[in-house]
């Protein structure tokens, strides 16, 4: 059987494609897609062919780790998802003479029983940005081993990761956080916390700062602001080395930590999260198109300020 996915044959190289896809086994799933996502961070790298050394990387490739969708069929040995169900999938190996990095940008998808989520049918395409909440929440609390969570008090970045990380700050029912950014576009959209531009900003006693901007050479800048023995995450994604002065981290005792991908114990934390309510995911998802614009959605997703995240609506 295949089904229609989207390849970066090589560097900004793209195709949307039908390609053979794997044999339903007995613990998997086969998933109908509705939605996916565009991540502006590591699908970024994997367009523009910037991206570091990694386990499997290669062209050509299926990119995507952010989908929706309907259970269409069933292996023999996985009962515990319901036909008709709405789930969540963060990737898969499902394509066939390509490499899967990470395998989600497709029409139908074949996952493991155990990688599908079920989800509210009401949340819709709000679905596709729970993998970036499960990122966001795990850089607070280390996939749950981090008690308590040192959330930050500062958080550098506004756009869709940013946002979600703000607002996984309030829903824990943690003091708001100060938000930098700065285009001036994306600083209009808080909620419950100020966002403003680093000049505006005189305060050098942050105990943790999060960096969600993705920007290598950031790490001074933010050394600085920290008060004696505070900690800066990074939270983002970086194509370049990081690097940092001695002595300003010396004299503070900074401490550096690096948030890595997400585990399955924060994607349920936060289906929990949103599922009571406290974590809304209105307002993030600002721009659609269909695959067969997957090109111009790709370079707008990457290129437009005004756009925090991009879908493509596979039901077209």
């Amino acid at each position: 059987m295949k089904a229609q996915a989207i390849v970066f044959r090589a560097p900004q190289s793209l195709s949307v494609t039908a390609l053979e896809i794997a044999d339903l086994g007995d613990p998997d799933v086969e998933v109908e897609v509705d939605f996916t996502g565009i991540s502006t961070g590591t699908e970024r790298l994997l367009w523009d062919g910037t991206m570091p050394p990694f386990p499997g990387l290669g062209y050509p490739l299926v990119p995507g780790y952010e989908a929706v969708g309907r259970v269409v069929r069933r292996g023999a040995a996985a009962l515990e998802l319901d036909l008709g169900a709405q789930v969540f999938v963060p990737g898969s190996y499902s394509f066939k003479g390509v490499q899967n990095i990470f395998g989600g940008s497709g029409a139908r998808l074949i996952v493991p029983q155990e990688r599908a989520v079920k989800v509210p049918t009401e949340l819709g395409a709000k679905t596709v940005l729970m993998a970036l909440a499960a990122t966001a929440y795990h850089a607070l609390s280390l996939g749950g081993q981090r008690d308590p969570i040192i959330a930050p008090d500062l958080i550098v970045g506004h756009g869709v990761m940013g946002r979600l990380l703000a607002r996984l700050v309030l829903a824990l029912g943690l003091p708001a956080p100060t938000v930098w950014e700065t285009q001036a576009i994306r600083q209009q959209g808080g909620q419950g916390y100020s966002v403003i531009h680093p000049q505006d900003d005189e305060r050098k006693n942050y105990r943790a700062i999060y960096d969600v901007s993705g920007d290598a050479g950031i790490l001074n800048a933010l050394i600085t602001r920290l008060q004696a023995g505070g900690e800066v995450v990074l939270a983002g994604f970086y194509k370049q080395d990081l690097s940092f002065a001695y002595a300003p981290a010396f004299m503070r005792e900074a401490q550096i930590r690096v948030a890595a991908q997400w585990k399955k114990s924060d994607l349920l934390a936060v289906s929990d999260l949103i599922h009571s309510g406290k974590l809304a995911l209105d307002g993030l998802l600002t721009h659609t198109q269909s695959p067969g614009q997957a090109r111009q959605a790709y370079e707008q997703a990457f290129a437009d300020p005004q756009c925090l995240k991009m879908t493509i609506d596979w039901r077209t």
